[in-house]
């Protein structure tokens, strides 16, 4: 029977067994590069084969980018196999990211939530600037109390599937009484302005399942078949989401790498991989143990690495591809050579024909970017650095502020953030009666100037109402002068802002074929979401070398990897707030980050190093003595001043 389905062919007999075990529970320990999304999208098509609607089929993952390739395959996939054009009558399933599911069901059952359905979403700076407001409401001074610090402890608790109330209760020492003030405070300023921050996206999500059974056995009804991808990086909340989604019927699928476990210090608690077999009795496991990405000697340099740890479930990643290079290894006398070398053999790939968006340079903390980038700019050396979010520039805000407060007046901080932007002469204080609703206070100049601003809203929400939504973002640029403003600037900045504009309304184009109102939804809540791994696009097309921390690449493939900064201290990380490391998680780390090369891989440090303006005098990484010595070469330098230097470390 199996052997006459198409969608089969191709799969080994791992992969295959996890694709035909549709009902009850199952957990796919997917070591990296085994083809755990492939086994994700053959499994859909195969439920759906069986008979099942796709509108019963969820699918969540981390990533915006990791979603949409994810929807797209099961598109294909499903166009291609599935019976009878069923994709055709019953659309594709839900594929998408934990926390746009959490907007599309609070947003579907606002009501429940006692929400408005336009709820504002705070981002990162909407967020700190509310909990510097919580604190000065609460009495305290926020140059004591770190509003970021503040606002971590909040998150975490949230993460944690912790309520104010029952935080409160816990709170034992003085700061985590202050915080469980200051929440109450964040808490009500949220309320007031119609809005929920990231960390409410799953928080409220999960109150919602657990305060209206009505609602949950709509969704157990609706999603039957459950499938979570990078099942290792869920926290406590989104653990408890899908495990009420599930319901009594049970078909739910995880996938996950739990040597992939890297985010600890987001919330994802490990333990969700370890006590799957708790929490779902009936639970069936399979490995998914071999690479079709790596060359043998990097499985096996990989697998030296994480046979280390303790916590992790016993597997043994091998490959059937070629045994490939050796490891290099570069021992460099300070930062600035080791940037050089890693430029100066970059450039030597590119030179024998390498595309340079097939290499990439790993780091472990975002300040080693600085000597690199300025070795790649020296040796002309093309290379795109991950970093600056396209959603975070401030005229791209400022117009998405606009399109918020149109449908949600409610939204102070989106008030405050425009309704001087360009200048209209609206003061502090006038601005504060509004927000308190004294406008009746104010006096004539101050509500003539207050009737201008309410117009140019009232404008941008008819035209958001009735016109495709690039229409709107330019209506925006006019309307409110900011696009005017820029063009009389003239400057080079103000012009490069002025492009910034532009481009969101190429951006904005994407969503016109949809009706205006959820085209605007789409595009903030896509907005709102944004990862550092969606940033990469920054024209994908853009042929350069990649720089960006280990984090960001997870989930990545190149074929030639630079792993930097291989020192004590650095990798593995030692925290500066009170100087630990988490060997187990750091070691994890480097086994990300060496598996995400598929042919060579480089793995470079330093003797000396500037940090936070003192030189600091370095230990190899304990992480090179795991790696067996008959996989790793000596690296020579290939130019630079320092190219008389010659080192070894011995590998035990």
């Amino acid at each position: 029977m199996t052997q006459t389905l198409p969608y089969l062919e191709g799969l080994n007999e791992q992969q295959r067994e996890a694709v035909l075990y549709i009902d009850g529970p199952l957990m796919v320990l997917a070591g990296a590069g085994s083809g755990k999304t492939r086994v994700i999208t053959h499994r859909i098509v195969h439920i759906i084969h069986q008979g099942v609607s796709p509108r019963n089929i969820l699918a969540v993952t981390f990533t915006n980018k990791a979603a949409k390739e994810m929807r797209e395959r099961v598109g294909h996939l499903v166009r291609t196999y599935a019976p009878a054009n069923r994709a055709v009558h019953d659309g594709l399933p839900t594929v998408t990211t934990f926390h746009s599911l959490g907007v599309q069901l609070l947003r579907e059952f606002h009501e429940a939530m006692n929400l408005r359905r336009h709820f504002t979403i705070y981002d990162r700076s909407d967020s700190q600037r509310a909990v510097k407001q919580a604190i000065e409401q609460a009495g305290y001074n926020p140059k004591e109390f770190e509003p970021r610090k503040i606002l971590g402890m909040i998150s975490r608790a949230k993460g944690d599937a912790i309520t104010p109330l029952e935080y409160q209760d816990r709170a034992n020492s003085y700061i985590e009484q202050v915080v469980a003030t200051v929440w109450e405070k964040y808490e009500a300023i949220m309320a007031a302005e119609h809005a929920l921050d990231f960390d409410d996206l799953l928080a409220k999500t999960l109150r919602l399942l657990q305060n209206n059974p009505q609602v949950r056995t709509t969704l157990q009804e609706r999603f039957k078949y459950i499938h979570v991808d990078e099942y290792q990086d869920t926290n406590r909340v989104q653990f408890s989401i899908v495990e009420l989604l599930s319901g009594e019927l049970q078909n739910i699928c995880v996938v996950g790498d739990i040597d992939q476990n890297i985010y600890s210090w987001r919330g994802a608690d490990i333990k969700n991989v370890l006590q799957f077999e708790r929490h779902f009795p009936r639970a069936a496991t399979i490995l998914l143990e071999e690479n079709y990405r790596s060359t043998q000697t990097i499985i096996a340099a990989s697998n030296d690495v994480i046979k280390k740890n303790q916590n992790r479930v016993e597997k043994n990643v091998f490959t059937n591809n070629q045994e490939g290079e050796k490891l290099t290894l570069y021992a460099a006398m300070t930062g600035f050579d080791e940037a050089e070398y890693i430029a100066l053999t970059a450039r030597s790939l590119i030179e024998d024909g390498a595309d340079p968006s097939d290499i990439a340079v790993l780091y472990r903390t975002n300040f080693q970017s600085r000597s690199l980038e300025e070795a790649f700019l020296n040796f002309e050396v093309p290379y795109q650095l991950l970093g600056t979010k396209f959603f975070e520039r401030k005229e791209v805000k400022d117009v998405l502020s606009y399109l918020r407060l149109a449908l949600n007046p409610g939204s102070n901080a989106d008030l405050a953030r425009v309704v001087n932007e360009p200048a209209r002469g609206i003061g502090k204080v006038t601005l504060l009666k509004i927000i308190e609703g004294k406008r009746g206070e104010l006096n004539k100049g101050a509500l003539e100037k207050i009737a201008v601003f309410d117009a140019i809203m009232m404008d941008i929400a008819k035209t958001a109402t009735e016109k495709p939504l690039s229409e709107t973002i330019k209506f925006i640029m006019k309307r409110s002068g900011i696009e005017s403003m820029y063009k009389e600037e003239g400057t080079e900045e103000a012009l490069e802002r002025l492009e910034n504009l532009r481009e969101l309304v190429s951006l904005a184009l994407r969503y016109d074929s949809l009706p205006p109102l959820e085209a605007v939804e789409q595009l903030l809540e896509n907005a709102a979401l944004q990862s550092d791994q969606d940033e990469i696009k920054a024209k994908e097309e853009l042929n350069a070398v990649r720089l960006m921390t280990v984090h960001a690449a997870k989930g990545l493939e190149f074929s030639y990897v630079f792993i930097a900064g291989l020192e004590e201290g650095l990798f593995p990380h030692e925290r500066l707030d009170d100087g630990k490391t988490d060997k187990e998680e750091e070691r994890r780390l480097f086994y990300v980050a060496l598996t995400r090369a598929e042919k060579k891989v480089w793995l470079t440090y330093a003797h000396m190093r500037t940090i936070f303006g003192s030189q600091r005098v370095n230990l190899p990484s304990s992480f090179l003595t795991d790696i067996s010595k008959e996989h790793v070469e000596t690296g020579n330098p290939t130019g630079g001043h320092n190219s008389g230097y010659e080192t070894t470390i011995y590998l035990d």
